[in-house]
C-alpha cells in the first residue's frame, strides 16, 4: 500500500548503556565502560562510546600534560580526553571529535543559537535549552559508524566524567534523567562504579562510600542498574547483600571491581559476573549472537561459559602475566610529574611487548637532567639519568612542546647514534635528532628549532606557515595524514609491512626545513618518509645503524592490543636483538600481529 513502511526496514532503537562515578575521581571509569564494551562486543553488538567532560574546555587540547595526562588526537585531528583512546584500544574503534563532548562544547553551541535567533526570543536557560542541546548531541554522535563494519552503532557507551555530586555534573546528571525518559527504560542502562575500601587489619570492606554516591545519585532522579564496587579484594555475598538492601539494586546486579593482575582481565572479570547476559536481557537484545573477535581472531562462539566469548582477551591476559624475557626500554621525556603524559606511547610499548612475548620494564628518564647544567645543580640526578639510559636496551623520546628539557633530549639522540643504542623519536624526538645530527655530523653549529632559538643561525626546524602563532586551541597540524615511503628497500618501508603509503596522526606546530634535506641525506640521514607533496619530512633513519628511526607523527595513537605499531614494535625487537630474524621469518617485511598468530 502507498506510504507503508516495511516493518523489516525500520532501525532497531539505539540503546545506551551509561557510566558514573562516585566518592573520589580515578576509580576507573573508563577502563570499566570499555571493558563493558568488550562484553557486549564478545555478545556481537556494534558499540559506540561517548566521554563528557563537565570542564569549560572546548577540548583538551590546551590542558597542560602534567596537570591532566596526555592530549589524544583522533583521526578527524580532534584533541581529547585520553579516555578516549582507551575506548578506541579496547575496541579497535575510529571516533571523531563530536565523540568528546565538553562543558564548553555545549554552550560555545548554545550561545551561537541563541546569537542567531534559534530559541525565538525566549529566555535561554540550563533547563530545558543546555540540557536539551546535551541530549541532542548524544542522540546525533551515537549513530554514526565507527568500526570497519560502516554499520550503524547498536549500543551507545556514555562516560559521564567528574564525581557524582559535583557542580559541574549537576546539568548532565539532569539531562540523563530527561534522556531516561525520552528513551524509555527498556533502552537505557545505569551503571554506577562506587567505592568499597578495605579498612583496618580485619580487612573489612566499608560500604558507606558507595551508599553515599548512590544516595547522591539517586537525588539526582537516576538509578543505578549496575553497581560495580572499585575494591581491593573481591567484595563478598555479605557485602553484595548489604548493598542491594541499602542501595536498591538486586544482589546479582552488583558487581565486584576488584584489583586484577593487568588491564586485560577486566572483561573476563566483568564476563564471569554475566555482566553481559544482565545488560542484554535488560536491553531486549539478543544474547546468541557470534562473538565480534579481535584482529587475531581466537574467538570462538560459545554458549556455555561467558568467559569463552573472550578467548582473545585470555591469550592477552595470559602473555600479560606469562612471558619469555625482558625489555628494558628508557622514556626520555619532560612530564615526568604524571605519567599519563605519555599514556599512548607506554601502551604502545606495552602492546609491542606483548606481541614480542616479552615483560616491559620501563625507565623514566627526565631529559632536564640530562643536561649539562644538571651536572652542577644536582649531580646524583645527572648521574641517575646518565645511568638509565645507558643500561636501556632501547630509547624512546616522545613528543612534547617548550624549551625546557630539549637539550638532553638532543644529548640522548646524540649518545644513540653514537653508541649504536635502538633509538625512536617522535614528533620532537624527530626534530631533536635531525638538530644533533646538523651540529655533529655537518658542523652547523647553533643548529636548531625556531621553537626552541628563533636567532639560530641554522633553522633545522621551522614553523609550520598554516599554524597559528597566537591562537592555541586546534591551529597545529592535526589529524590523520598520508606518508609517502619512497625508498621500499627502507627500514621503515619493512617495519611498515612494505606499505608504500601510510596513514598516521599528527599533532605538530613546527617541521623539518626541507632545503636542509640535502645536506642531511649526504651525511647518511635519510628521509624516507614524507608528504604527498614531498615538502614535508615525515620519516626518518639512519644509515649503518642497527636502529634509529624517528617520526614527524604520532603512531602511538592507532597502536591496538591485538596490533601494536610498527615503529613500537620494531624499537622492541631492535632492543632485544630479534629485528633481524623476525625480518626473516616474515618474509623481508614485518607482519605485525604475526606474533599472536602462534597463541591461538
Amino acid at each position: 500500500m502507498s506510504g507503508s513502511v516495511n516493518a523489516s526496514s525500520e532501525v532497531a532503537p539505539m540503546k545506551y548503556v551509561v557510566i558514573t562515578g562516585g566518592t573520589i575521581s580515578g576509580l576507573g571509569k573508563g577502563t570499566t565502560i570499555s571493558s563493558v564494551g568488550v562484553v557486549l562486543r564478545s555478545h556481537g553488538f556494534r558499540v559506540t562510546s561517548i566521554k563528557i567532560d563537565p570542564y569549560l574546555n572546548i577540548d583538551a587540547g590546551t590542558m597542560s600534560p602534567l596537570e591532566h595526562g596526555e592530549v589524544y588526537v583522533l583521526e578527524d585531528g580532534g584533541e581529547a580526553d585520553l579516555d578516549l583512546g582507551n575506548y578506541e584500544r579496547f575496541l579497535d574503534l575510529t571516533l571523531t571529535s563530536g565523540h568528546s563532548l565538553t562543558s564548553g562544547k555545549v554552550y560555545e553551541q548554545v550561545i551561537k543559537r541563541e546569537r542567531t535567533g534559534h530559541y525565538l526570543g525566549k529566555t535561554v536557560q540550563m533547563v530545558p535549552h543546555v540540557t536539551d542541546a546535551i541530549q541532542d548531541w548524544i542522540s546525533d554522535i551515537a549513530s554514526k559508524p565507527v568500526d570497519k563494519s560502516g554499520l550503524r552503532p547498536e549500543v551507545c557507551l556514555v562516560e559521564l566524567g567528574g564525581t557524582v555530586g559535583d557542580i559541574e555534573s549537576a546539568v548532565y546528571l539532569e539531562a540523563m534523567q530527561q534522556f531516561l525518559f525520552k528513551v524509555g527504560r527498556e533502552n537505557f542502562l545505569m551503571i554506577h562504579l562506587g567505592m568499597v575500601p578495605v579498612i583496618g587489619a580485619t580487612g573489612e570492606p566499608k560500604t558507606k562510600p558507595c551508599q553515599h554516591s548512590v544516595k547522591l545519585l539517586r537525588e539526582a532522579g537516576l538509578k543505578p542498574d549496575l553497581l560495580m564496587c572499585r575494591s581491593e579484594v573481591p567484595v563478598d555475598e555479605a557485602t553484595r547483600r548489604k548493598l542491594s538492601l541499602f542501595c536498591q539494586v538486586a544482589p546479582e546486579h552488583v558487581i565486584s571491581m576488584h584489583d586484577v593482575s593487568n588491564l586485560y582481565q577486566v572483561p573476563l572479570l566483568l564476563a564471569e559476573q554475566n555482566v553481559g547476559s544482565i545488560i542484554c536481557n535488560h536491553l531486549g537484545l539478543s544474547t546468541s549472537r557470534v562473538a565480534r573477535s579481535l584482529s587475531f581472531g581466537c574467538q570462538k562462539d560459545a554458549e556455555t561459559m561467558p568467559t569463552q566469548r573472550l578467548a582473545d582477551w585470555k591469550v592477552l591476559s595470559d602473555r600479560t602475566d606469562s612471558y619469555i624475557g625482558n625489555v628494558t626500554i628508557a622514556l626520555v621525556g619532560k612530564y615526568m610529574g604524571n605519567p599519563d603524559a605519555y599514556a599512548s606511547v607506554v601502551k604502545a610499548l606495552q602492546h609491542a611487548a606483548l606481541e614480542a612475548n616479552l615483560h616491559l620494564k620501563l625507565e623514566w628518564v627526565d631529559s632536564s637532567m640530562l643536561e649539562p647544567n644538571a651536572q652542577q645543580q644536582e649531580p646524583k640526578k645527572y648521574e641517575a639519568a646518565w645511568s638509565a639510559l645507558k643500561s636501556a636496551q632501547g630509547v624512546l623520546v616522545p613528543g612534547g612542546f617548550g624549551t625546557r628539557g630539549i637539550e638532553g633530549k638532543v644529548a640522548t639522540a646524540g649518545y644513540c647514534r653514537a653508541a649504536k643504542k635502538p633509538y625512536l623519536g617522535i614528533c620532537v624526538g624527530l626534530q631533536t635528532a635531525v638538530i644533533e645530527f646538523a651540529r655533529s655530523e655537518l658542523g652547523w653549529e647553533g643548529a636548531n628549532s625556531t621553537e626552541f632559538d628563533e636567532a639560530t643561525p641554522h633553522p633545522v626546524v621551522e614553523f609550520l606557515p598554516e599554524a597559528s602563532s597566537t591562537v592555541m586551541g586546534g591551529t597545529m597540524r592535526l589529524g590523520s595524514r598520508a606518508t609517502i615511503i619512497r625508498n621500499p628497500q627502507s627500514l621503515a618501508c619493512k617495519l611498515y609491512g612494505g606499505k608504500p603509503v601510510i596513514h598516521e596522526r599528527h599533532r605538530h606546530r613546527y617541521e623539518v626545513t626541507a632545503s636542509c634535506v640535502p645536506a642531511f641525506e649526504a651525511k647518511g640521514l635519510q628521509f624516507t618518509g614524507q608528504d604527498d607533496r614531498a615538502q614535508r619530512m615525515e620519516l626518518c633513519e639512519l644509515r649503518d645503524h642497527p636502529f634509529f628511526v624517528a617520526c614527524q607523527f604520532h603512531p602511538e595513537f592507532q597502536s591496538r592490543p591485538a596490533k601494536p605499531g610498527p615503529l613500537f614494535l620494531g624499537l622492541v625487537l631492535a632492543a632485544t636483538g630479534q629485528l633481524e630474524k623476525r625480518l626473516e621469518a616474515d618474509g623481508g617485511v614485518l607482519k605485525v600481529g604475526a606474533g599472536f598468530q602462534k597463541a591461538c
